[in-house]
């Protein structure tokens, strides 16, 4: 009987030498066995249990148990009265402290933090009322108290005597809107979208630091309090940072005083926002190694830089990396989008664009704020007087080459019949002067500041009329 050639078949005759298909390279009698298991059936009997059939014969296994121990039921878990004010003392200290890091927060139980009177407490109803008395069958319908009323005859005489002691005038409930209302120009509302608002939570969402930048001319007007109570009561593990950027447009004293009153607060740092000549970038970037170092869990962290616009917080990142990497301008709006810059393997800069708290600021202090663009801007010249206000005369009379004026309008006159900027008939072209010295202010050209505030005198606006000396001094 001729045996199969099958390469299924274990007992097969090898083929001669000098054929295509040696006999090294058959399949052996142990390796055919094993194909044929993974094509077995399972057989079953009757009821359907397996009888045989390779893997699937295994019995199944069993429920599994834990071994219990007695640790589950000790006082191991339970601290006492005194140690755990101690833990809330220490603890509160620790996060009131800007310049304390408390780390892993997520295995710490915070709840413990909050006292019984702190804890909201909620109503027992049914300690008041059972909840039979209210919704059951024996629900219990309480009478309406009418304050001594026996006949619906005295109820008549009593709502008649109400309505001849009324008083429209006094009465609150009344809201008297008038007919006509100031509506302000969409201009002054920059920076207050919802959309630029938006891009500000994703960038706070996103960062592990936060650093606001601030103008040093008027770092209180160019602060932003809202967000910094929206990080301590909804983001207290996120660490922020103030920078003091353009502390090159005021003097010396202002710039060590304000950052001397503003670390009270948080970690302060003045800076100079220059690609070839910067001051502070190594302080800023030693502090962000040591955030980094904190979260050593983390394979790199995310710091954003959020701020009024036209306060340099792209300039800030240009610096930091030594190259223009963001586009800056001298105009406030510049940067549309948040965006993410590299700057080192560990630290990632994300720039948000310019946002301004919808608060009852006017309008002149939103345009000396730099939160307007002065081209859109249809009158000019009303934001001018502020301005003569702020900026000394000295340092007018040395910019302009105008000696003496009456107001604001005259100031501009003479400017404009200095420059040029004529109508027909020789007559000034105030809007376009006014512009121009707007863009000065904006630029830097027209040297003032905010006073820093002391122990003495409250926060002042000027180009310095007290510390007269220590004025001159910083210039030569």
């Amino acid at each position: 009987m001729k045996r199969s050639n099958s390469s299924m078949n274990p007992y097969r005759i090898a083929p001669k030498n000098g054929t295509k298909t040696g006999g090294s390279q058959m399949r052996d009698k142990t390796t055919i066995k094993r194909l044929l298991m993974y094509k077995a059936k399972p057989k079953r009997d009757k009821k359907g249990k397996v009888i045989f059939g390779g893997l699937s014969s295994e019995p199944e296994a069993g429920a599994g148990r834990t071994q219990p121990n007695r640790k589950w039921f000790g006082n191991t878990r339970v601290i006492g009265q005194k140690e755990l004010e101690r833990f809330r003392e220490e603890v509160s200290k620790t996060m009131n402290d800007p310049y304390s890091v408390l780390l892993r927060q997520k295995k710490l139980p915070m709840g413990l933090l909050m006292t019984d009177a702190e804890k909201k407490s909620q109503m027992d109803l049914l300690s008041i009322e059972t909840f039979s008395d209210t919704f059951g069958k024996s629900s219990k319908r309480k009478r309406p108290k009418l304050n001594d009323i026996s006949d619906l005859q005295a109820m008549v005489e009593r709502v008649e005597k109400q309505n001849s002691d009324y008083n429209e005038g006094s009465d609150r409930n009344i809201k008297l809107e008038s007919d006509w209302k100031y509506q302000r120009d969409h201009i002054f509302s920059k920076g207050t979208s919802k959309r630029i608002w938006a891009e500000l939570y994703k960038v706070i969402d996103s960062s592990d630091v936060i650093i606001q930048v601030v103008d040093a001319r008027d770092p209180m007007g160019t602060r932003c309090p809202q967000i910094e109570k929206h990080m301590k009561e909804n983001a207290k593990h996120k660490h922020m940072i103030l920078v003091i950027n353009k502390c090159d447009l005021v003097p010396l004293w202002v710039t060590t005083r304000w950052v001397k009153i503003l670390s009270s607060e948080y970690p302060t740092l003045a800076f100079h926002a220059s690609v070839k000549n910067p001051f502070g970038k190594g302080s800023l970037i030693q502090l962000l190694r040591q955030f980094a170092s904190l979260h050593k869990d983390k394979k790199q962290i995310s710091v954003g830089l959020i701020g009024y616009p036209n306060v340099g917080k792209s300039s800030v990142i240009n610096a930091l990396r030594n190259e223009k990497v963001c586009n800056v301008a001298p105009i406030p709006g510049e940067t549309k989008i948040w965006q993410y810059i590299t700057l080192t393997n560990r630290i990632y800069l994300i720039d948000c664009p310019g946002i301004v708290y919808p608060h009852g600021a006017t309008d002149a202090e939103i345009v000396l704020k730099s939160v307007v663009r002065v081209e859109m801007l249809d009158d000019a010249s009303q934001y001018i007087e502020p301005i003569l206000k702020r900026v000394k005369r000295e340092f007018l009379v040395k910019t302009y080459k105008i000696d003496d004026w009456t107001d604001h309008m005259d100031f501009l006159a003479k400017y404009a019949y200095r420059t040029g900027k004529l109508h027909k008939k020789g007559e000034p072209d105030l809007n376009t002067v006014a512009k121009m010295m707007l863009h000065d202010w904006q630029r830097g050209n027209l040297p003032w500041f905010v006073l820093p505030p002391t122990h003495e005198d409250d926060e002042n606006d000027g180009a310095g009329e007290k510390d007269e000396k220590k004025d001159e001094e910083s210039e030569k």
